[in-house]
């Protein structure tokens, strides 16, 4: 622990009543830091006091098992017990958890921790916007975020797409905290385009936030490729293209006819060029 970060304060360690409970405050308090997560806070003040963080809740008489929980949702009870156990004032417990958020933006917030910064980890902290789906970089110390699960730490990515992919997270941030949603579905529509070449289901909201590394990388690229160029010709330069990424691709234009055909179209014809029969008709 860093003891920069750790600020000890030598008040009287009377007992205080909060509610039904009656709380000793901690030994020593820490100063939380800007955008840093209740969980991460918490954390480094069980640390600074020789304790776990099931055990400091515990002591200040709440359920472990909802720690994730507490970045999301507080009353005003549960503030208040943290905040004599740690002699700051609740409002600053209460500035540490997410606010309510826009649909938009809900939908791009992680609710577990799936990325982190390699540097500032090492220091115990945990900040808000990790948790954000279109966060790339730290924005504390400038690292790049690495995912919690995966071996992306020791793999060397290509360096164009990393910076493919820096550059549609900064889009995707643009597309979801915009007041508008027609860039979000269009950012969405790209990253299910990804998705489909990767020959991966699901929600591409879940893939920008998941265990897979490769695929989150190679979303946020689709979302800045597809700024550039439609996706219409996107499809012309993907190679090896299958049935289930032709289902996906057309799912991507569902709702515009048009483009709809245009990629039906391009991708039969990129099959019939990469098939065993077309590559021999040309021997």
């Amino acid at each position: 622990m860093d003891p920069g970060l750790v600020a000890p304060r030598n008040r009287s360690a009377a007992a205080r009543a909060v509610g039904s409970v009656t709380l000793r405050p901690l030994p020593k308090t820490v100063a939380p830091l800007r955008d840093e997560l209740l969980s991460g806070w918490l954390a480094r003040l069980a640390a600074s006091n020789y304790c776990e963080i099931s055990e400091l809740l515990a002591h200040v008489g709440l359920d472990s098992r909802h720690a994730d929980t507490l970045n999301f949702e507080l009353n005003a009870e549960a503030a208040g017990r943290i905040a004599a156990a740690a002699r700051v004032s609740p409002a600053l417990v209460q500035s540490l958890i997410f606010p309510a958020l826009p649909q938009n933006e809900a939908l791009l917030t992680a609710q577990v921790p799936f990325q982190r910064c390699p540097r500032c980890s090492r220091l115990g902290l945990a900040l808000k916007h990790w948790r954000r789906a279109w966060a790339f970089d730290c924005q504390k110390c400038g690292e790049r975020l690495l995912p919690i699960l995966g071996r992306s730490e020791v793999e060397v990515q290509p360096e164009k797409l990393l910076r493919r992919a820096r550059s549609g997270a900064g889009l995707l941030e643009q597309a979801a905290t915009s007041s508008g949603s027609v860039d979000l579905r269009r950012a969405m529509r790209a990253a299910r385009f990804a998705m489909g070449l990767k020959k991966v289901r699901g929600d591409p909201a879940f893939a920008l936030q998941g265990p897979r590394p490769d695929v989150r990388l190679f979303c946020l690229a689709a979302i800045a490729v597809a700024r550039k160029r439609p996706l219409v010709k996107a499809v012309m330069f993907s190679a090896g293209i299958d049935g289930f990424a032709r289902v996906a691709l057309l799912a991507a234009f569902e709702k515009e006819p048009r483009l709809l055909v245009a990629v039906d179209r391009i991708v039969e014809r990129t099959r019939q060029r990469t098939s065993p029969l077309a590559a021999e008709s040309h021997n």
